[in-house]
């Protein structure tokens, strides 16, 4: 295999007549140190690394990993999983936290780590109780796409009959008289849209407005291709042949019945009749929503549909000034605010609702449809400077002044957020690294052997045009790949193009803009490492259970070990100790003998009140008294992950002694012991 690699790319480079020069390389330590700071080990030997001609898409491509890093909750055995809020929400299926609406943005940012034990675990709780169907989702695509990056067809075949099983109980949201889907908004995520106000004569929305909606159906859609796939995988002959009966009839009931010739869009039809509407009524105006046919390839490829495209580009319709609008402007209650925290509809913070404000939700969805269009549908509504410039649009979102953080929601025409919860901030609703490594870089991964690249990028001369980036380390089909762009070939210095590298030599290169494709010959993925932490709890009062010196109230010792390791100051997470006296300590109780070996101690500090120790030590209770671990301890680090280990051993206890920094309290964002 290495001598075909070899070969390949002196084959390229001679046809081109360009000399093999090494490929550039990212300094993906020193990237990882200046991202992340203490944090960075993290992250070096996961993500991608990633550079362009635009330094905030840069800067918040690395923070998008930082969210995601945020969100990954350690369930203890039964793994980790993605969360859509940092803290918890009165509506998570308990005790995971888990929620099942943006699995799929979370498994389409998880696919391009090269450790695959996140989207591994997280597949499997969805599939085993994690997934209770309180939202509409497309997680069996998901699980597709996982496995178009990584093709591992055990991971993708194990849970062929959950997906079947899963699939089978929406039948209880199908009408099969008119062969669609159906939900209640507020169930698919999108509370307050025109289905469910106009139900409600204008008064409300939060609930009711059942509605055959454009994305259940695109996503039901989506779930019989890919569970057809994925029984082609396991040999199944019969179960594709019945899911793409499927997939084939919803798609034509979505074209007849939820196409709209009126407006030129896809549309809600009210699925109940209320004071207000008739069932089978076609909802009022446009929604963002009407564009996920394309997210999920089920649009046709026709002039008819792709002219819908142009209501987003348009200022006077979906196309706002700082985001795409969820609703038009001219429906009669756009931007109306009904909702307020704690269910009021007067006074304090305002509620998210999708009639009218941007939603980094819908908007990725909008962006990968796009990313679609792009690629392989024959139109000329949408250009990739189009696309570009969303693009950028979206990244502005993120930031709130000089600081990353991306909220709920916003407004279109200022770009300002409009729920102020603290719920809010960092909030894991969207994607963002999968718009930059699938539209951006344009790699479209596949289920053969080939490797295809399609940057999403307008030629130079086009005010959106991007001179140069490159991304590296991206895992596919077992390889290790990068894609190099350079417009004019002197920011590289290796001449002007297009290069794609496979597990560091270069194999195709091509002088312009346009599709790559290169053959992959794919590699046995690594197994996943699974070590578990003994000591997470996710039910407080169980065992194990911790305690403290100080600063002792319940959910304060218990947030040191939930599972939560992040280090953004908006929201506090950890036990919190208070600043005296100078020695404190932190206990957990296993209420059993436990094997250990090792240690994870997350610490923050915030340059004023809280910062990490000056010393810590480890001890063990032997049944008489605790007693100092033989440790191999680094030294204590703020806002990263401090490790000791010492000789492995058995107890039932196990303490952390801190010497706390004078005038300083101390954060234990978690102590994980393995």
């Amino acid at each position: 295999m290495r001598a075909w690699r070899v070969v390949a790319a002196v084959a390229a480079t001679v046809l081109l007549g360009v000399a093999p020069v090494p490929p550039p390389v990212l300094d993906a330590h020193a990237i990882a140190l200046e991202r992340f700071g203490n944090d960075a080990p993290w992250y070096e030997g996961r993500i991608p690394f990633f550079e362009s001609a635009d330094p905030a898409i840069d800067a918040v491509y690395y923070y998008r990993w930082s969210l995601f890093r945020a969100h990954q909750r350690d369930l203890g055995e039964r793994g980790y999983i993605s969360t859509e809020f940092l803290d918890d929400v009165s509506w998570q299926l308990e005790p995971w936290a888990s929620l099942n609406d943006a699995t799929g943005f979370h498994l389409g940012e998880g696919r391009w780590l090269r450790d695959r034990r996140f989207a591994d675990d997280y597949i499997a709780h969805m599939y085993n109780g994690g997934n209770d169907r309180h939202f509409s989702d497309y997680m069996a695509d998901s699980v597709w796409g996982r496995y178009l990056v990584d093709s591992d067809r055990a991971a993708a075949t194990r849970h062929l009959a959950a997906m079947r099983r899963l699939y089978a109980a929406w039948d209880d949201h199908l009408d099969r008289a008119r062969g669609l889907y159906w939900v209640e908004p507020i169930a698919d995520a999108t509370e307050y849209t025109i289905s469910s106000i106009d139900a409600s004569g204008g008064q409300d929305g939060f609930l009711g407005g059942h509605a055959f909606r454009p994305s259940i159906n695109a996503y039901m859609y989506a779930n019989a291709r890919a569970i057809a796939r994925i029984a082609t995988l396991s040999g199944d002959r019969a179960a594709q042949r019945d899911f793409d009966a499927r997939a084939a009839a919803i798609k034509a009931r979505v074209d007849r019945d939820l196409w709209s010739p009126a407006l030129g869009h896809f549309i809600d039809r009210h699925q109940k009749t209320t004071p207000f509407v008739r069932a089978w009524q076609p909802i009022r105006g446009r929604e963002l929503v009407g564009y996920l046919p394309w997210t999920f390839d089920m649009a046709d490829d026709d002039r008819r549909h792709a002219a819908a495209w142009s209501h987003l580009l348009s200022p006077a319709e979906l196309g706002g000034a700082a985001g795409m609008r969820t609703v038009e402007p001219s429906y009669q209650h756009y931007m109306r605010q009904y909702r307020y925290e704690g269910g009021g509809h007067t006074g304090g913070s305002r509620e998210c609702q999708w009639n009218g404000p941007v939603w980094p939700f819908q908007t990725t969805q909008v962006l990968l449809g796009m990313a679609n269009l792009l690629d392989h549908y024959d139109q000329s509504v949408v250009t990739r400077g189009d696309y570009l410039r969303l693009l950028r649009q979206y990244t502005r979102l993120h930031y709130q002044g000089a600081l990353l953080d991306l909220e709920e929601d916003y407004h279109p025409d200022t770009g300002r957020p409009i729920v102020g919860l603290g719920r809010s901030h960092h909030y894991f609703h969207s994607g963002y690294v999968d718009l930059v490594l699938g539209g951006l870089v344009g790699i479209r991964p596949r289920a053969d052997d080939v490797l295809e690249v399609n940057p999403l990028l307008p030629d130079a001369g086009d005010r959106e045009a991007l001179a140069w980036f490159r991304v590296q380390d991206v895992p596919y089909h077992g390889r290790r790949v990068a894609v190099t762009w350079d417009a004019d070939g002197r920011h590289y210095g290796r001449g002007a193009g297009l290069a794609i590298e496979v597990d560091g030599v270069e194999v195709a290169r091509r002088p312009t803009l346009g599709r790559l494709t290169v053959p992959v010959a794919r590699a046995a993925t690594p197994p996943i490492a699974r070590p578990i932490d003994r000591a997470v709890q996710l039910v407080r009062g169980q065992f194990p259970k911790g305690s403290a010196s100080t600063a002792t109230g319940e959910e304060n010792v218990h947030d040191a070990i939930d599972g939560r390791v992040w280090f953004f100051p908006e929201l506090g997470n950890g036990w919190s100790s208070e600043p005296g006296p100078v020695r404190q300590w932190y206990a957990i109780d296993f209420g059993k003998a436990m094997r250990l070996e090792r240690a994870e101690l997350a610490f923050f500090a915030d340059g004023g009140r809280f910062a990490a120790p000056a010393a810590y030590r480890l001890q063990a209770w032997n049944g008489r008294d605790w007693a100092d671990l033989p440790a191999r301890a680094d030294a204590p680090v703020a806002n990263g992950i401090t490790h000791a280990r010492w000789p492995s051993m058995t107890t039932t206890r196990v303490r952390i002694l801190f010497d706390q920094q004078p005038n300083r309290a101390l954060r234990l964002v978690e102590a994980k012991l393995f």
